[in-house]
């Protein structure tokens, strides 16, 4: 079974992007950010079927799926069962997705540069949080550091 999880794992990075085009997204987003509508360009060109949601009640869609204020990314995105909040690297999407672990999904909190949707060089490493799937108050646990 371990090797079964490890192929499927090499696999989500090596399919190319247009091999998740049946991959539905919903975005969520404040009416009067840009950044978002570039982070839904960017899943568009990699496969994703997008549905952007402008809204003024994203604190409370992040409460109902259990995204901590400490968690709190630019926008929150709904995958395949899986929240993913903020400007989330195409990989670490692939790689959530492939290994299905039972978390409520992962957290690149704040702006950093050099991300998807985000202008500029990235200047230093991004950390991944887990959002827990129990105890989302709890102390988060990396999910990746990249």
């Amino acid at each position: 079974m371990h090797r079964m999880k490890l192929f499927i794992a090499a696999a989500a990075f090596l399919l190319p992007a247009q091999a998740m085009a049946e991959v539905a997204a919903t975005l969520y987003k404040s009416a009067l950010c840009t950044c978002c509508d570039d982070y839904a360009a960017f899943l568009r060109h990699n496969g994703f079927a997008v549905k952007v949601i402008a809204t003024h009640e994203l604190p409370q869609l992040r409460a109902k799926h259990g995204v901590s204020e400490a968690l709190t990314g630019c926008h929150m995105t709904l995958i395949d069962g899986y929240v993913i909040e903020g400007h989330m690297p195409l990989g670490l999407i692939q790689r959530l997705l492939a290994e299905r672990p039972n978390i409520k999904g992962i957290s690149l909190p704040g702006m950093p540069l050099g991300v998807p949707g985000m202008p500029g060089p990235r200047i230093e490493p991004i950390t991944v949080f887990e959002i827990a799937a129990e105890n989302p108050q709890g102390e988060p646990r990396v999910y990746a550091v990249e």
